[in-house]
């Protein structure tokens, strides 16, 4: 159970940092988004791709932000859908653009930033066409569905001048946030224990993620990748030494042809850390728990769009509901734009994290440990 102390603490730094808007509980920033913008518009935002994510999540997030607004967005139906998001949040029905037209994107002063929220085996497109075009980009997760291409992503924003950065979300909670402050300041005490699972029961209609060329991968790409996240920020973004996987059968080989169900991975580091983690579309799980000789956490929920809950010590941090958490990221990258500085989630993370999900499948494949560099 929490202390007043630890209740008032929590409460007193989100209310403080609110009262400044969405953005500075986010990047821990005290200025006012009127004095970021200093006099300028909102950045704004083109949604490439409006599934289910971006009409649920991220064009709701684009109403509450305070740096960037939504001014355009890409669909392979215009005329239909794509006008009728106009309509809905007020930007130019001109901003609306098809896949095949999406490189006009470069003659549209209103849009500043491209968002790619299509399938992992898309994402190399858009960014393509976000850096040609000259314009800033977020990149859902997975990156990309190799890490070929997410060296190509990469060099393309390079060359053209423009960020890129990861749709990631959890580094800018302040659970997550507190995550990372244990690690940074060596406050485990002794190496930590990792562990960690994000699984939910799929339903039995066909989707991208079933088929391998879109999605990269099955459950470990989807929501194995969160996990993969909390490991890193707890170990201080230090990669593993070596990793090991097991992939289960599979209780629905119907659904699951071409990509893997549940998928148990482990990492170990060269300090004797480790992680027990798991991505599954055929149970129920939602944590990750760290514990070392001196600090202990359990996050559960733990990758939920809401409702997380974390007990520190066995102490019970104050809920944050209501903590929009794509509101926080869009702002957080559009902070980092008006004030040149570099993003906490750059390409290079998701990169990083291409990287590990390919040693997984290599591990789960070969039945042998995967030394990583």
């Amino acid at each position: 159970m929490s202390t007043p102390h630890d209740l008032s603490f929590s409460r007193r730094r989100f209310i403080g940092a609110s009262s400044l808007g969405t953005l500075a509980l986010a990047t821990g920033l005290r200025a006012k988004p009127a004095d970021l913008l200093a006099g300028k518009r909102k950045l704004g935002v083109a949604l490439v791709g409006l599934g289910g994510y971006s009409r649920g999540q991220l064009g709701p997030a684009l109403r509450e932000t305070a740096l960037c607004e939504l001014r355009g967005v890409v669909t392979g139906d215009p005329e239909g859908k794509g006008q009728r998001w106009a309509a809905e949040y007020g930007f130019s029905p001109q901003s609306v653009y098809s896949y095949e037209t999406m490189d006009r994107i470069a003659e549209d002063p209103n849009i500043d930033i491209v968002y790619s929220v299509t399938p992992p085996g898309l994402h190399l497109r858009d960014v393509l066409a976000g850096a040609a075009a000259g314009k800033h980009v977020i990149c859902e997760k997975p990156m990309a569905v190799s890490v070929a291409e997410c060296d190509e992503m990469i060099a393309a924003c390079d060359q053209a001048g423009v960020r890129l950065a990861m749709g990631y979300r959890l580094p800018y909670h302040p659970y997550h946030q507190r995550v990372k402050e244990i690690a940074a300041t060596g406050g485990w005490g002794s190496p930590p224990a990792l562990s960690g699972g994000f699984a939910y029961r799929m339903g039995n209609n066909w989707s991208w993620r079933f088929d391998k060329a879109l999605g990269g991968g099955g459950q470990l790409m989807n929501v194995g990748i969160y996990v993969i996240q909390s490991a890193l920020m707890a170990k201080g973004e230090e990669m593993p030494t070596t990793v090991t996987a097991y992939e289960e059968p599979k209780s629905r080989p119907e659904l699951f042809k071409e990509v893997e169900d549940t998928m148990r991975f482990q990492f170990e580091w060269a300090d004797g850390s480790r992680l027990e983690g798991v991505s599954s579309g055929d149970f129920g799980q939602n944590d990750f728990v760290a514990k070392g000789s001196a600090k202990s956490v359990n996050i559960s929920p733990a990758y939920s769009y809401g409702g997380l809950r974390m007990s520190e010590d066995d102490r019970a941090r104050a809920p944050l509901d209501g903590f929009n958490q794509q509101a926080h990221q869009m702002d957080a990258f559009a902070a980092d734009i008006l004030q040149d500085q570099p993003s906490i989630v750059p390409g290079a993370m998701g990169r990083r994290d291409i990287v590990l999900t390919s040693a997984i499948y290599e591990a789960a494949a070969s039945g042998k440990p995967v030394a990583v560099s």
